[in-house]
């Protein structure tokens, strides 16, 4: 945007000022944060929050194993994706055909039955799983 001002020698002509109008670009640049808010969180909140047993030792999950979730409530998830009990039998199948790593890591919250734990691990070993493994946190110290 320019604007003519009027000039020190009383001619009534002036010169030019060139601005840049930032309001725009300002606008853009908040609208892009919102969107970053927004899908940094959705992001980050994928998958259910566990309540995870603690042990002496814990040890990093390998990346390229399945995952199954056990919430309370009775939620199950394999690799993130909620299913149904009757249902974990065919996912897992179906996760570890397409897995490099025949793995299975149970994340049961610390109040889940051992019962359900044993069944999970059933249906893991039934759908041919090779190796089992249980997600734990290490304990904090105080």
């Amino acid at each position: 945007m320019a604007a003519a001002l009027p000039s020190d020698d009383g001619d009534g002509g002036g010169g030019l000022i060139a601005e840049i109008n930032i309001t725009p670009l300002t606008d853009v640049f908040l609208v892009l944060l919102i969107i970053f808010m927004v899908t940094s969180s959705v992001i980050v909140n994928t998958g259910k929050k566990v309540d995870l047993p603690e042990a002496q030792e814990a040890s990093d999950t390998p990346p390229k194993a399945v995952t199954v979730t056990m919430a309370t409530g009775g939620i199950i998830q394999v690799n993130g994706e909620d299913i149904r009990r009757e249902d974990l039998l065919e996912s897992l199948k179906a996760a570890l055909a397409v897995a490099e790593d025949k793995t299975v890591i149970l994340r049961g919250d610390k109040e889940i039955v051992y019962g359900e734990a044993v069944f999970v691990l059933d249906q893991a070993q039934l759908a041919g799983a090779g190796a089992f493994g249980l997600a734990t946190t290490k304990i904090k110290k105080r």
